[in-house]
């Protein structure tokens, strides 16, 4: 989870490569080697259950879109059929499905290092049978900004420049936007805000690569950071964001999106001007009363 695009211009016709998705691959296999940890994708397994109980139906045809380690283990009981999509050592973004050939996908803390969501989702789209389901969880909006800012300031006090640290996320409003624009019905999002303490920015950032999220930006440095640009930015952190016992705060937003592929049992919006009531004459009813 941890760089910045710099803007550079791009061929309109190719996905800017913003993710490092090889490097993605090493990383979540070392995370799983060393022990991972799991508090964000354990909280995220349980709501994406609860989730999937209010759906009244049953899938025969799911599949798991990326997840990283184990985290949707206690779906099988469920959903025994579900088939796992992981991610391979090249970060394919080609998906392996035939069109209209599930009735679900999932994806937890995934869709987020994806270089090209908009292309990803319609592949999606077209998997999914009429009526079928996408529900997907991933990081998103003010995620990591403490640290996002901390070592900012550090490297323009200490190094007179910035270089990539922290990703850019996408917010709510881009995500139902891209839900729109690949095709699906009934698109609606929310943002899960997890507010974590630590003792300090690098129990943080420890915590991060046991995840398999450190900074896998095609831009990110290359270089080892300064030890006192390390320092300075732990004490910047420590300066804005601790609490009065000292511990300081991690944001992580996970954003909710869940989307139907188009079927003629769905409710449909009505027609402009189909209304039948004139909210005017309502108003004005309520008004004499």
């Amino acid at each position: 989870m941890i760089g910045v695009t710099s803007g550079m211009a791009q061929n309109p016709q190719t996905p800017p490569a913003l993710f490092d998705r090889t490097l993605l691959y090493a990383r979540q296999r070392r995370a799983r080697a060393r022990g991972e940890v799991t508090f964000l994708l354990d909280r995220v397994a349980e709501d994406m259950s609860d989730r999937l109980a209010a759906v009244m139906r049953e899938f025969h045809a799911p599949a798991d879109l990326w997840t990283p380690g184990e985290g949707f283990a206690g779906l099988r009981t469920r959903l025994p059929s579900i088939e796992r999509i992981e991610l391979d050592a090249a970060g394919a973004e080609k998906l392996p499905f035939a069109p209209e050939s599930l009735d679900l996908v999932v994806s937890a803390l995934a869709l987020q290092f994806v270089n090209d969501l908009p292309g990803v989702l319609a592949q999606v789209r077209r998997a999914l049978k009429p009526d079928g389901l996408l529900l997907a969880a991933m990081v998103g909006g003010d995620s990591l900004t403490e640290l996002r800012q901390a070592f900012a300031a550090a490297e323009a006090e200490c190094e007179g420049g910035v270089s990539p640290r922290v990703a850019p996320f996408a917010d709510l409003r881009d995500i139902g936007a891209l839900l729109q624009r690949a095709g699906f019905a009934l698109p609606v999002t929310d943002v899960d805000r997890v507010v974590v303490r630590y003792p300090n920015a690098f129990a943080l950032m420890q915590d991060l690569r046991r995840m398999g999220a450190a900074n896998v930006l095609v831009e990110r440095r290359r270089t080892p950071t300064r030890r006192a640009t390390l320092l300075r930015m732990a004490e910047i952190y420590a300066q804005r964001f601790a609490d009065a016992d000292g511990r300081i705060r991690a944001t992580f937003d996970i954003i909710w999106l869940s989307g139907w592929a188009p079927h003629a049992s769905q409710q449909q919006p009505l027609k402009p001007g189909s209304a039948k009531a004139s909210l005017a004459e309502a108003v004005k009813k309520a008004g004499k009363e």
